[in-house]
């Protein structure tokens, strides 16, 4: 009785709440569809694709880009060499040092008449888009937002209460991250725009994975980037102000984003950019790409409407698909990895096969979600009986002298958030998809398959070098099924670990507790 009461007012608590919420949306405010341009075959990135794909018939190049320097300049160089159109598709954009960086290179696109399509999920927009709807007010940019908040309020209780009126649709966010030019050349991955992810940031450093490509998947992304942008999710960024910033703002916001250019040119990162040889644009020889059958694959953007008939439009389907083909080799990388139940018997049968199945997860100490850890932690056992390997990336896992480029160069900290999968060492999925209940059932993602041995290879020589003792702890069982860790550092014996390495007691205590909730679906 008690508690159908409690309910009854947690429910009334909540009509209550959003009965608060307003809406700012104009359904006047006109939207009209476009889609990719045609591009003239002289411009510089088409006719550069021309050239590196020739001989290689119907199959894809693909530059994968482990480095986080490389991964901002890679942007960096398509938006300066575009002459007709880019268009981005971005889960966030920071206004940061290196998304302002490359906010100034667009406006500079739109300023030589290339057209530039900004599509942004709204959860990290909605309120802090000043900044963006004076972007958005150059003749040459348009910025849309998917499945927006109604109300511009970004304070806890501004969200809240749009969260507790309308949580099935606010809940399902677009999770893609892909870049387009002139129709040519694209980028897709894990990375979204922000110094976290370009080895930038003074605190933690994501460390993650994207592939540049060239060739007939880019008309596939292209494709996929018009049906979002012209979806009924998709709205413009003018639809929920009522004031257009003037003229006036634009050219103060040119001068500003100049002078942050200026003063982010004298700075120690910017030295170490010029330093490298790092525009991965530059017209290379097509023997430095890798080669093969690709396919561009992305949840329809129907997935995002909770009333729609979810048959159809997740591609998870396509990658289990994919996966069942491994005959000798899995490896997984995921930085919030919860299998459930299903995964776990799916990941058994693997075993069951003879199939090799290595993971590559975050620690604790690296994870940026704790309630996602301690989810999957309750699978560990489960996947350790049956033969598959578990790692967990180290907070402080550095660069070695002759290791890969993945952990880059920065002194803070060091996250997982790249995602990849390799079958049998031949065949290869990157993309924004994570192993978990969110990227499988509520989020949107994209990704690229391929099959290439080169490209494989690649991911797991990163795989081999992240996995080392000295950058991740491997999970084990004693002979009483309890959980350990192992891991050592350079030149020092193996450490075996009975509790999560390098957390404190509150830490454990803390991400345990919020393991008792029942959101294991909504992670």
């Amino acid at each position: 009785m008690a508690c159908t009461l409690l309910r009854r007012l947690a429910c009334l608590a909540l009509l209550a709440l959003a009965g608060c919420t307003h809406s700012d949306f104009r359904p006047d405010y006109p939207r009209v569809a476009s889609t990719v341009l045609p591009v003239p075959a002289d411009a510089p990135l088409a006719a550069y694709a021309t050239r590196v794909t020739a001989g290689h018939g119907s199959d894809s190049g693909l530059r994968l880009i482990s480095d986080s320097n490389d991964a901002l300049l890679a942007r960096i160089a398509l938006a300066n060499r575009a002459v007709h159109s880019l268009d981005l598709q971005y889960y966030m954009f920071h206004s940061d040092a290196t998304g302002g960086l490359l906010a100034q290179r667009l406006l500079a696109a739109a300023d030589r008449g290339v057209r530039v399509r900004l599509l942004l999920d709204d959860l990290h927009v909605a309120g802090k888009d000043k900044l963006l709807r004076v972007l958005d007010g150059h003749r040459n940019i348009e910025i849309r937002l998917f499945n927006p908040f109604l109300e511009r309020n970004a304070s806890m209780w501004g969200m809240g209460k749009q969260f507790a009126g309308d949580f099935s649709r606010l809940n399902r966010r677009m999770h893609n991250k892909a870049m387009i030019a002139d129709g040519a050349m694209a980028v897709v991955g894990g990375r979204n725009i922000g110094d976290e992810y370009f080895d930038a940031s003074e605190g933690v450093n994501f460390r993650d994975l994207d592939v540049l490509t060239v060739g007939p998947v880019v008309a596939q992304i292209g494709q996929m980037f018009d049906r979002y942008w012209n979806s009924e999710q998709s709205y413009p960024i003018g639809a929920f102000h009522h004031d257009t910033p003037g003229p006036e703002k634009l050219e103060e916001l040119r001068k500003d984003m100049d002078a942050h250019a200026r003063q982010f040119s004298q700075g120690s990162y910017a030295h170490s950019l010029v330093a490298r040889v790092g525009d991965l644009a530059h017209e290379v020889p097509g023997t430095e790409w890798a080669w093969g059958p690709t396919t561009y694959l992305a949840d329809d953007p129907d997935k995002s409407n909770p009333q729609a008939d979810s048959a159809g439009l997740n591609m998870a389907p396509q990658i289990r698909a994919w996966m069942d083909g491994a005959q000798h080799r899995l490896t997984l990388i995921s930085p919030y990895f919860v299998p459930g139940p299903k995964g776990v018997a799916y990941l058994q049968g693997m075993r069951e096969r003879g199939v090799a199945v290595d993971v590559l997860t975050n620690s604790l100490a690296s994870t940026d979600a704790g309630n996602v850890y301690v989810a999957y932690a309750s699978y560990r056992v489960a996947l350790l009986k049956s033969g598959v390997q578990l790692f967990e990336l180290k907070p402080d896992a550095g660069r070695g002298r002759h290791g890969s480029h993945f952990f880059g160069s920065s002194s803070g900290g060091n996250s997982l958030h790249a995602k990849a999968i390799v079958v049998d060492e031949e065949h290869a999925f990157v993309g924004s998809m994570n192993l978990d209940p969110r990227s499988v059932h509520l989020n949107t993602e994209d990704g690229v398959i391929v099959d290439s041995h080169a490209l494989a290879q690649a991911l797991l020589a990163i795989f081999a070098d992240a996995t080392k003792p000295n950058h991740a702890y491997q999970v084990l069982l004693d002979d009483k099924d309890r959980v350990y860790w192992q891991g050592k550092e350079p030149g020092q014996p193996m450490v075996r670990y009975d509790t999560a390495p390098q957390t404190s007691w509150w830490r454990r205590f803390k991400v345990n507790a919020g393991g008792l909730l029942p959101i294991e679906s909504l992670l």
